[in-house]
Formats: structure tokens, C-alpha cells, sequence
């Protein structure tokens, strides 16, 4: 039986012909999954080369780079895209455009893009001026930041709880726990 989901059978059948593939052109499973297998290695070296260019300060190159990772739902990709936006290195400033890439790969997860979110959340850049949501993400960002960054994160963090009031505090909470992470399709 040739399947590529035991959950979902009909899946490889009806997968050669979404693609563009005949059956009788001899794709199977094993053609889509090869496929699938080589795509990935080429988006890691893809990956790769945009951050050994953005460390070279190449900042066009890696904006070339990484868009179409980052389109694709890569949320590294995206993170490093909502920074160059956000500092007009490689693409035009552009802080809406830093917002909705930092917000697409903090939905995934990707503390920076939580920290980064948060402080123009906080700032007004790029998005209404929101202090309930810019502590929210910062919550998020602290709690999943690695030790070396957490003190520096969690400093931030309370900065901008200075500014809250108890219901403000409360509410961020309640939406830092309310969240969960989802990955883009």
C-alpha cells in the first residue's frame, strides 16, 4: 500500500496530480517524498547563506534571501526579515512591514520576533501603541529567551510594567497564558 500518511491513505494518490504529476509518468510516493526530502536541505543552505551574508553586513543580499524563506512560513527567516525592516538595512525602513514579519514568526514561537514585537508594541511602531500587548510579548519573549539574554529581556520587560496599571499587568498575563504557538501552513 503506498502512502505517505497511514491516518490519511488517499494522500499520495491524490498528491502526484496536485502537483502536476501522472502516475503513469512513474511518480509515486517515493517520488514526492525525495522531493520533499531534497527541498529541505536547499532551504537550510538558502537559510544558511542569508545569515552569512547579513553577518558580513551584505544586508541586500540577505533581504533577497531571506523573503522568500521567510514567505514560505520559515520563521528565522522572518524574524531576521522584521529586523531589516525595522532598521532600513537591505529593504526601505518600513516598520509596518518589520511588525508584520516580527508578528508572523513570533506566532510561531520565535522569542526575538516576541521581543521585538513587544518593544513596538510599546514605542507605537509599526502598530497601535498597545502596552497590554507589548508586555504580553515580552512575557513570552523572557520566558522562552535562552539564559544568556533572559536577565537582559526580563529588565525590559519590567521596564515597560512600570508603565501598567494592575489591570494592565493582569490582562498581559492572561494573554501571555491564553497564547500558543501555531505554525504557518
Amino acid at each position: 500500500m503506498e502512502t505517505l500518511d497511514s491516518q490519511n491513505p488517499g494522500l499520495c494518490r491524490a498528491a502526484p496530480q496536485a502537483h502536476g504529476f501522472s502516475r503513469r509518468a512513474g511518480w509515486g510516493c517515493a517520488a514526492i517524498l525525495l522531493t520533499l526530502v531534497l527541498a529541505v536541505p536547499a532551504q537550510a543552505q538558502s537559510f544558511r547563506q542569508a545569515v552569512s551574508a547579513f553577518h558580513r553586513q551584505d544586508y541586500l543580499t540577505a533581504s533577497r534571501t531571506f523573503i522568500p524563506l521567510a514567505e514560505r512560513g520559515n520563521a528565522a527567516a522572518q524574524s531576521y526579515l522584521g529586523f531589516l525592516f525595522e532598521t532600513g538595512r537591505g529593504v526601505p525602513q518600513n516598520y509596518t512591514e518589520a511588525a508584520m514579519w516580527y508578528r508572523r514568526a513570533a506566532e510561531q514561537g520565535d522569542s526575538r520576533a516576541q521581543y521585538s514585537l513587544g518593544l513596538l508594541y510599546d514605542r507605537g511602531q509599526g502598530v497601535p501603541q498597545d502596552i497590554v500587548e507589548a508586555s504580553k510579548w515580552l512575557n513570552l519573549s523572557t520566558a522562552a529567551a535562552p539564559p544568556p539574554a533572559r536577565e537582559a529581556r526580563a529588565r525590559i520587560r519590567d521596564a515597560v510594567t512600570t508603565k501598567m496599571t494592575r489591570g494592565e499587568i493582569a490582562q498581559a498575563r492572561l494573554r501571555a497564558l491564553e497564547w500558543a504557538p501555531s505554525r504557518e501552513h
